[in-house]
């Protein structure tokens, strides 16, 4: 990893009017990634976690603050430009999977592929669904698979254009913990080989413990940074 910033927040917060009060999740966010970093983001619900995973991929907007990304300020980028951005740029793994149910495995996969134009989509989707054990299971739609093969689908299709930054909101959420431990070593290990920048917010001390460091929230502000020990 490199010393000069992949990712930086600047003084970073976000408002909300709610019945006619202005309420603050987030306030005075300073944060440095480095490329390649795994950061995992932890707090209390209501802490602002989700919502400063949006920030950062761009799927909200601060009220104040700067988000910079690669040296190029994106909070400002009009939504054309946010929308490119996220489409070369960034991966993102839901709690909830977000698979299209019209879709196979293995189209689902291909989708980000096909809309970079990318004539390698087919191939690079069977490489994924190999690597994250699916490899007989590519002709399923999502209703077909369990939920932790859901979101291994989820996995494979988040890192299919190999993007440098990848967000995950809770991935192991909804699964059992065996599954849950499965789905990570896969996240975990996608991530080291791929070379991605990781930002994954957990609830759970042992995911959050792989992690290079953790930013831990409180009441819409870092609490404290740590290290992996």
């Amino acid at each position: 990893m490199g010393s000069t910033p992949f990712l930086e927040l600047r003084r970073l917060g976000r408002r909300f009017m709610s019945g006619g009060r202005n309420l603050c999740v987030l306030e005075g966010i300073d944060l440095s990634i480095a490329r390649g970093e795994f950061i995992a983001v932890l707090g209390p619900s209501g802490s602002g976690k989700s919502t400063l995973l949006a920030l950062m991929a761009g799927l909200d907007r601060p009220s104040e603050g700067e988000v910079h990304l690669d040296g190029r300020r994106i909070d400002a980028l009009s939504e054309d430009a946010l929308a490119l951005l996220r489409r070369h740029t960034i991966g993102f793994v839901f709690q909830s999977f977000q698979l299209l149910g019209n879709l196979t495995a293995r189209e689902n996969i291909c989708l980000p592929l096909e809309l970079l134009e990318r004539r390698d989509a087919g191939e690079r989707a069977d490489a994924l669904l190999d690597t994250v054990g699916l490899a007989e299971r590519g002709h399923h739609y999502a209703a077909q698979l369990s939920g932790g093969e859901q979101q291994r689908v989820a996995l494979a299709r988040a890192f299919a254009a190999r993007p440098p930054l990848l967000f995950a909101d809770e991935p192991t959420g909804n699964l059992d913990s065996a599954t849950g431990a499965r789905v990570l070593d896969i996240l975990t290990r996608l991530q080291r080989d791929e070379g991605t920048t990781l930002v994954l917010v957990t609830h759970d001390p042992a995911v959050a413990a792989l992690a290079d460091r953790r930013v831990h929230l409180r009441d819409g502000r870092i609490e404290r940074l740590e290290e992996r020990r």
